[in-house]
């Protein structure tokens, strides 16, 4: 069968030359559907494999900064009638020109077992 009759469905005479260079060219092209299935198969799992790494590599990437913050923080202890102040974290857009976001000072009243003053 020619790669013309696969295309159009009908039976065209080519001189011999563009014959032989479309029988090439849909050799090239791999028309063996087995094969081409098989080739795909192994694309899809590459692609599965390479996904599944980029997964696992950004998981271990997380951890390391989770670890690396998890370093910097400091613990906090207060003690009764300790002054503070307190920071406001809501984020606010144009919440006021120039407005702090520390309000206080407060004193410390009580300081529970885990942790909250």
């Amino acid at each position: 069968m020619s790669s013309f009759q696969l295309v159009y469905g009908k039976a065209c005479h080519l001189p011999a030359e563009l014959e032989h260079k479309a029988y090439w060219a849909s050799k090239k092209l791999n028309l063996d559907m087995a094969a081409a299935g098989e080739k795909r198969m192994h694309q899809l799992n590459k692609l599965d494999e390479f996904r599944l790494q980029a997964y696992e590599n950004n998981k271990l990437y997380k951890e390391k900064v989770k670890r690396w913050h998890d370093r910097r923080l400091v613990n906090k202890t207060f003690v009764p009638v300790q002054q503070v102040l307190l920071f406001n974290s809501h984020f606010r857009l144009f919440s006021g020109k120039l407005k702090s976001r520390w309000s206080g000072p407060f004193i410390v009243k009580t300081v529970f077992p885990h942790g909250a003053a």
